[in-house]
């Protein structure tokens, strides 16, 4: 009776445990502080569903963004919409923004939420191609953006109007305002204040009707794994720039040293990175053509006497290269920061100088081993030359001639190798 009673009691504390934690309430929150990219999709799409699967109250998307790609926002919004869960959407904290892609975004969520000093909008479609569209095209995109905008407007019961503004007109406003045109539902101070409000609302998500209750509840933090932390930064334009930097001049030593090899594989490694990157990034190719000339005149310095002329003009290709690799008239996020640019510029600069150098000292150097390397050597007369004898120079007996009588054991210079001959002269 005793062990029956102990088992008995044993699994009543299992039970009570399992339907306490069954209860437990959990908001799961996850940060984006950066442009939207492929990496950025993944990550909230795998967030999305790992919340519904583990039976989370809702996702909370605590947002920075300047923007981003087309094709990766609208599979953000799309798992957004068919989520099972409350998906919030909160622009904070303060002196975030959410603009373009992020602006769209925002809007698309069942709650939508901002920080005091935010703000929200300029969605202009733009081109990534570092040019410009053709008019007809331009038309067709931006049509093609202010119906998506006020799609997901009229859906989610917010300012179509001014969604169809942000597109066409890029407007941009603050936190306030939107609250006030009804583009967003609340304004928060902090994720702590977001949950108050939250609590009690009433939300049909793509599963049903949800009644949220999230005042108190556990904030449960959902980071990148490794392989979206990897994939984002690779999106970073920054990283990308050195990347191809990194890829240029392992080739450009490769080149200059066959047979090194080390730096050809990570020459092309770094180079298929970046061109990975590239994908996700406004780049001009203008300024990738300038760079790969800037290299192609450093590897012709070495090759053709051109007194440095061809130097220069590389280091110039390349500076102007740097500065248009990146489109960002068309991008703004998409801009290299001039702590990198310039110093990657002059170390890049300095090693293909340096080497350029180190080659043609390498070519003009007096040759130091075979035939060519006695010319200039002095040695000792062996025997008697006039107008042939034996000289020992080097460690080495040779025949000599001499337009001039040496007797022997006199110091000679050697003055041109003429067949199997040193030509001497008294030293």
């Amino acid at each position: 009776m005793r062990r029956a009673f102990i088992n008995a009691a044993f699994f009543c504390a299992l039970l009570i445990a399992g339907l306490g934690q069954a209860d437990a309430k959990r908001a799961d929150v996850v940060t984006i502080d950066g442009i939207i990219n492929p990496a950025v999709a993944e990550f909230i799409a795998g967030a999305i569903n790992r919340s519904t699967a583990e039976g989370a109250d809702c996702l909370i998307i605590r947002m920075d963004t300047p923007g981003g790609l087309d094709l990766s926002m609208r599979s953000i919004i799309k798992e957004m919409m068919s989520a099972g869960i409350p998906v919030i959407v909160y622009v904070g904290p303060a002196g975030a923004r959410a603009a373009s892609a992020g602006a769209l975004i925002t809007m698309a969520a069942d709650i939508a939420a901002m920080a005091p000093g935010t703000n929200i909008g300029a969605a202009h479609p733009v081109s990534l191609g570092g040019g410009t569209m053709e008019d007809d095209m331009a038309a067709k995109v931006e049509n093609d953006a202010a119906a998506y905008a006020e799609s997901i407007a009229t859906k989610r019961n917010r300012n179509k109007e001014w969604a169809i503004k942000a597109v066409r007109e890029s407007v941009s406003i603050t936190e306030n305002e939107a609250l006030k045109l009804k583009v967003i539902d609340l304004i928060a101070s902090d994720l702590d204040d977001l949950l108050r409000q939250t609590d009690g609302r009433k939300i049909t998500t793509a599963a049903g009707v949800r009644i949220l209750e999230t005042e108190n509840i556990e904030v449960n933090e959902i980071e990148m794994g490794l392989r979206e932390k990897v994939l984002d930064t690779l999106s970073n334009p920054n990283i990308a720039y050195i990347l191809m930097m990194v890829g240029l001049l392992g080739l450009y030593f490769e080149l200059s040293n066959p047979g090194a090899i080390f730096p050809g594989i990570i020459g092309g490694i770094s180079l298929i990175l970046a061109f990975f990157a590239f994908q996700t990034l406004p780049v001009n190719y203008a300024g990738i053509l300038l760079i790969i000339l800037a290299l192609i005149l450093f590897i012709l310095e070495i090759k053709v006497t051109s007194f440095g002329m061809l130097t220069v003009g590389g280091v110039i290709s390349l500076t102007l290269g740097s500065l248009m690799l990146f489109d960002s008239r068309a991008a703004p996020f998409a801009r290299v920061s001039y702590d990198v640019l310039i110093p990657v510029v002059l170390i890049t600069s300095v090693c293909c100088v340096l080497i350029v150098y180190l080659a043609i000292r390498a070519y003009s150097r007096k040759p130091t081993t075979g035939r060519e390397g006695l010319t200039g050597e002095i040695g000792i007369s062996k025997s008697a030359i006039d107008p042939e004898g034996k000289v020992y120079v080097h460690g080495e007996y040779w025949d000599a001639l001499s337009d001039e009588a040496i007797p022997e054991g006199i110091p000679v210079k050697v003055v041109e190798v003429k067949d199997s001959k040193l030509k001497v002269r008294k030293a």
